[in-house]
């Protein structure tokens, strides 16, 4: 689904603003519609950052961008607390903006792709707090290109364990 949703917004969204969408995340928006955080590259090399809101008009889906920054204005990302599992997340522009990701995981993916946007194209220093740097790192065993080795891992774990315990005899 959300591969649909990224297909479509670089379609009617960002496309005609020649931009490349590189990550959105769901976040917690006001009422019934929803919103997305996004992060495009510029035709000048810019990273921006901005809230989309998402509505639908009859059989039709709508974006518009209600609130845009760039990530060279970025001051800090503040994860809140780096050993619980939370969405909430504050960026610090101008001024500070709370934000709730859909989940943990997707507010990790979108912080390790500014983080990576940053390393491509800025190269500054960029203020990363309250999260845990295994799961921030693109390096990290934990981090793939479809979220789900950790996952994988465990269902190997446990599937490994339930083969040892089947094989062990009853005293």
């Amino acid at each position: 689904m959300s591969s649909l949703v990224k297909e479509d917004l670089a379609k009617k969204l960002f496309g005609p603003r020649r931009q490349r969408l590189h990550e959105f995340i769901e976040v917690e928006g006001s009422g019934a519609e929803r919103c997305y955080l996004c992060a495009a590259v510029t035709r000048s090399e810019e990273i921006e950052i901005c809230m989309v809101k998402h509505w639908r008009v009859d059989r039709e889906e709508k974006y518009e961008i209600v609130e845009k920054w760039f990530l060279k204005d970025l001051e800090m990302i503040d994860g809140k607390e780096a050993d619980t599992d939370n969405p909430y997340f504050d960026m610090y522009f101008h001024k500070v903006y709370n934000l709730e990701a859909y989940s943990c995981a997707s507010k990790y993916t979108f912080v390790r792709t500014l983080n990576k946007l940053n390393e491509m194209y800025l190269k500054k220093d960029l203020k990363i707090v309250n999260f845990d740097d295994t799961y921030l790192n693109d390096d990290s065993i934990w981090s793939s290109n479809n979220r789900d080795c950790l996952v994988l891992m465990r269902i190997c774990f446990y599937a490994s364990n339930l083969l040892c315990l089947s094989l062990c005899p009853l005293s």
